[in-house]
């Protein structure tokens, strides 16, 4: 199961996720990373899901269309939205304070 690691407010919040699973999916059925993950329209719409990764990153596929549209050069910095990713292995994720 992959161990996901999400730093956001100065804490750290650690958990484990079954595989190919959607954080803000999970969040908005209160589980893990709920309540500790921001996220509002879980389609990719709105970028309150934003995480920078930490870690991981390898293993996640290219920013999608709604992600490079949302996001912009934030990409080369290393973002995402947690709402267009399906984890499958261990990752780390920040979380900026909104």
């Amino acid at each position: 199961m992959p161990k996901i690691t999400l730093h956001k407010n100065g804490e750290v919040h650690v958990g484990e996720v079954k595989d190919n699973t959607n954080l803000v999916v999970r969040a908005g059925i209160r589980q893990f990373p709920y309540p500790n993950l921001s996220y509002k329209c879980g389609m990719g719409k709105c970028a309150t899901c934003r995480c920078r990764v930490i870690s991981g990153g390898e293993h996640l596929p290219e920013p999608n269309w709604k992600e490079k549209k949302m996001l912009g050069e934030k990409i080369d910095e290393g973002y995402r939205l947690a709402c267009q990713l399906w984890i499958s292995h261990d990752i780390e994720l920040s979380q900026d304070v909104d």
